[in-house]
């Protein structure tokens, strides 16, 4: 069996990860993750009180969607995940006993993201925590499995270069 790719976009809120990370599940036939979806309600609860979470909320998060990225592993599945991955202790999370993740890191300016914030709408996060997202916000080093990404870019181009070098 051939490993496929698992792919964790990553980025502040706001700034694109699951619209590009369902475009890039489809455009190479993977399976996509949510990883909102994966809080728990203690979590969720903080953030759309404005409240940012700490490294020990999010660990059991980054636990869940750890579990999930090594039983795709484990199977050679291809797997795209949304996930702020925002440091890189997160990242190591997730990667588990060297897992072959790579990040697709989606990066903008706090203006843009402001932006983009307010006129979404349906989501718990709100736009109050961009300031912390960006505080806590570790960029991947160069010896993370990483590429960036400039969301300036419209989403379907981003998506596109994407699948086209993990196709």
């Amino acid at each position: 069996m051939e490993a496929r790719s698992i792919l964790v976009v990553m980025g502040v809120c706001g700034c694109g990860k699951t619209v590009i990370g369902r475009d890039v599940a489809h455009r190479l036939q993977y399976n996509f993750i949510e990883g909102d979806e994966y809080h728990p309600p203690d979590n969720v609860a903080k953030m759309r009180s404005g409240i940012p979470l700490t490294d020990d909320d999010r660990r059991p998060w980054l636990e869940a969607l750890g579990q999930r990225i090594a039983t795709a592993a484990a199977r050679g599945a291809g797997l795209v995940v949304s996930c702020s991955a925002l440091k890189r202790r997160y990242r190591d999370i997730l990667r588990g006993d060297g897992l072959p993740v790579h990040f697709v890191h989606l990066a903008g300016p706090p203006a843009l993201i402001a932006r983009r914030m307010e006129g979404r709408s349906g989501h718990f996060m709100p736009a109050s925590l961009i300031d912390s997202q960006f505080a806590a916000l570790e960029p991947p080093e160069p010896d993370e499995s990483a590429e960036t990404h400039d969301i300036a870019l419209p989403a379907e181009v981003i998506a596109e270069r994407v699948a086209a070098r993990f196709s």
